[in-house]
């Protein structure tokens, strides 16, 4: 097992490499047409083929692999931030607070929150720019994805409350504040780093749903997403079935992360 999590992290560090050095793996710019050769089959200018603007799919590939890789960590620590806001300070706090902040974080866990993204995606326009596509989608991510974290950050914030360092701190005459800041948030890192973590590969397939449903990056942005959604001409995935390779590759680094992150490892 330790050999298959160890091969899993070297994938995904391999993944992530490829991500970052796009702009010098790829033969040519994602954006770029070859309008000679749409739908081109796999070659050695060409490793994937093209689309049907006669895109390089290879570069695509990469280019959206680097998006939709720094996109999920992005999400992931705007949700793991609010958790810690909300959930720090109602454990912290308890009483009336706490109770507000469970009851609210009740409220958004009971919500079928993919839909909420999708709605609020939908009511947004449609022809934004890339840039402020790629902003909407990552602060969606974010606003909607923090419930489930708070509620892990208020029970350790709650545990930390009447112990002894805690106790001391109030007893020196620290505000309630500082002894927020400085000693009950870090000692929740632990808890906040394993929900950063979790988050990711979740943030990921929500990304590729939001792409697939063209509410997510927009063109010429490439994401896994977008490119997943290649995939509605089935005549030519026939044709070409290197174009099957975004799908792969997301339900391997979906894999691998889970592979990595077991759930046993955050246990207390």
């Amino acid at each position: 097992m330790k050999l298959l999590r160890r091969t899993a992290a070297a994938f995904l560090i391999a993944v992530f490499i490829a991500a970052l050095f796009a702009g010098i793996l790829v033969p040519v710019p994602y954006a770029k047409q070859f309008r000679d050769s749409p739908n081109a089959m796999p070659s050695r200018i060409h490793l994937l083929g093209t689309d049907e603007l006669g895109r390089d799919l290879f570069s695509r590939l990469l280019y959206g692999s680097r998006i939709s890789l720094l996109l999920a960590p992005a999400a992931s620590l705007l949700a793991t931030i609010i958790a810690a806001l909300v959930g720090g300070v109602a454990g912290y706090a308890g009483g009336w607070l706490e109770r507000i902040a469970l009851g609210g974080t009740d409220l958004a866990m009971s919500l079928p929150w993919l839909f909420l993204l999708l709605a609020a995606r939908a009511v947004l326009p449609l022809n934004l720019s890339p840039a402020t596509s790629l902003l909407i989608t990552f602060a969606l991510l974010g606003f909607f994805g923090w419930a489930a974290s708070a509620r892990v950050i208020c029970a350790g914030a709650r545990g930390l409350r009447d112990s002894d360092f805690v106790l001391q701190a109030k007893a020196c005459g620290c505000s309630s504040r500082r002894v927020l800041l400085r000693q009950v948030l870090p000692n929740l890192r632990p808890a906040l780093f394993a929900q950063f973590l979790i988050s990711i590969p979740v943030f990921i397939l929500t990304e590729a749903n939001l792409g697939i449903l063209g509410l997510g990056v927009s063109e010429p942005l490439p994401s896994w997403g977008g490119l997943l959604r290649g995939l509605e001409n089935w005549s030519a995935v026939q044709a070409n079935p290197a174009r099957l390779a975004p799908l792969l590759l997301l339900l391997v680094v979906v894999s691998c992360f889970q592979l990595v992150l077991r759930q046993e490892d955050f246990a207390p």
